[in-house]
């Protein structure tokens, strides 16, 4: 091996075509963008390199092209000098400008606000040159190991999907009554069900609560699937106390801080947990009316969101800003003879309840869709004993763990694939090195 300036071993040019002057056609266009075009004319017919060498994002990508093609203004067109004297294999050069390209990069950029690289500077630049022999040797190698990487990177995609169906798996086989046995000596559902209908009639006798709307019976067309001994089906609003929304403030559309009060965004309770981050500031000082502030331990639903989004709920684990909720997100208070975690679970994560306010939301954009606080209210939930209710969340938690373990080992696998093919490169070139 030995180092060669670029000028030495290529003839290079630049691109003519503007891309907005690119009309559609037969023949390739290619320009720094990852994605090609096509043009009705081409302006060269051979094999080639194409370097992009004047656009920010994209400076150094390196395309191989065999065939008509025309380059955009932005490229330089790369093609051997000396053939006889100086053989090249331009799909190894391929390999090697796109493994150099931070460097040559770095090496022959100029310009801050609007980098680019010159025709002189690039033809200064040093690259190792191998004979041909050579370069033939480590381009097998190397597209022996890109097939390999590929064939490992949809392998552990595969594992990835698997670990997810196995939470789908596990979420399901929570609700059904399969994750933990169940005890006949818990006390049944169906007599929670009376404790919190007793509670709420005590709390509305003492003028704490309004009476709501009765909910209607739940039909049998309506249950989904066949729930243990022990366990009934109810609706959401059976279980909880009351619900309340907060109001449309208005506000600045930076985050709060110091002790200053924001109201939530609908993205804080879209993803399973609460993110606080996702808020606005509402008030400088406190405000007059903190109601809507809140809590540890509240449960949160948004009633407008995308398609897949809405009826999205969270527990709030911790909240360390003073907070407000807005009009678009539900508070739901239940009784203490249910677990909020586990009505949690039965929200966001069953086929049956996503479908439902799938159905249930209305709006023409799939972008934005609306629910009400009723619809929220009929959701069905399969109800356990409350000791069961405990047991399915803390062993779920426990096997979401190991799920969280899993993916992230099969991840941490896919990175070390992905640096597969630099080490073969890397430890060719490091032969040639110690060889020399």
């Amino acid at each position: 091996m030995s180092l060669k300036r670029i000028d030495e071993i290529f003839n290079f040019e630049k691109g003519v075509l503007q891309s907005s002057k690119c009309i559609p056609g037969d023949y390739d266009f290619i320009t720094a963008s990852a994605d090609w075009k096509t043009h009705n004319e081409y302006t060269h017919e051979c094999e080639a390199l194409i370097f992009a060498a004047a656009a920010s994002g994209s400076l150094g990508r390196t395309h191989y092209v065999n065939g008509k093609f025309v380059s955009s203004d932005l490229c330089f067109i790369i093609t051997p000098k000396d053939p006889v004297n100086l053989p090249i294999d331009l799909k190894f050069y391929h390999i090697l400008f796109n493994e150099l390209k931070d460097e040559i990069v770095r090496n022959t950029k100029a310009g801050t606000s609007k980098e680019a690289i010159g025709l002189g500077s690039f033809g200064k630049y040093q690259l190792p040159y191998f004979d041909i022999e050579r370069q033939i040797e480590i381009k097998n190698r190397f597209v022996n190991s890109e097939e390999t990487k590929g064939n490992l990177s949809t392998e552990l995609t595969h594992q990835l999907n698997l670990v997810k169906k196995l939470r789908q798996q596990l979420l399901q086989d929570a609700v059904q009554g399969k994750l933990v046995p169940q005890n006949p000596t818990d006390e049944p559902a169906s007599e929670l069900l009376k404790k919190i209908k007793a509670e709420k009639q005590k709390l509305i006798a003492e003028g704490k609560l309004k009476k709501e709307k009765e909910l209607p019976d739940i039909k049998t067309e309506e249950i989904p699937f066949e729930i243990p001994e022990g366990w009934v089906w109810c609706r959401l609003g059976d279980l909880s106390l009351f619900s309340e929304a907060g109001s449309s403030f208005k506000c600045e559309e930076i985050p709060v801080s110091n002790c200053e009060w924001g109201v939530i965004k609908v993205s804080a309770v879209s993803w399973d947990v609460f993110l606080e981050d996702k808020n606005k500031v509402y008030s400088k000082t406190q405000p007059d009316d903190t109601k809507a502030q809140i809590n540890v331990g509240d449960f949160l639903i948004s009633r407008a969101n995308t398609s897949e989004l809405v009826g999205k709920s969270v527990v709030v684990k911790s909240i360390s800003k003073n907070l407000l909720l807005s009009d678009k997100t539900i508070r739901f208070k239940f009784s203490n003879f249910v677990s909020t975690d586990y009505v949690h679970l039965c929200n966001n994560y069953t086929k049956y309840a996503r479908d439902y306010y799938a159905l249930m939301g209305t709006g023409s954009s799939p972008s934005m869709k609306n629910i009400t606080r009723e619809h929220m209210r009929n959701l069905l939930i399969p109800l356990p004993p409350l000791s069961e209710q405990t047991r399915i969340v803390q062993k779920l938690d426990e096997l979401m763990r190991y799920c969280d373990d899993l993916e992230t080992s099969i991840k941490d696998s896919a990175a070390q694939n992905e640096k597969l093919l630099q080490q073969v490169l890397r430890e060719a070139l490091r032969k040639e090195v110690v060889d020399v």
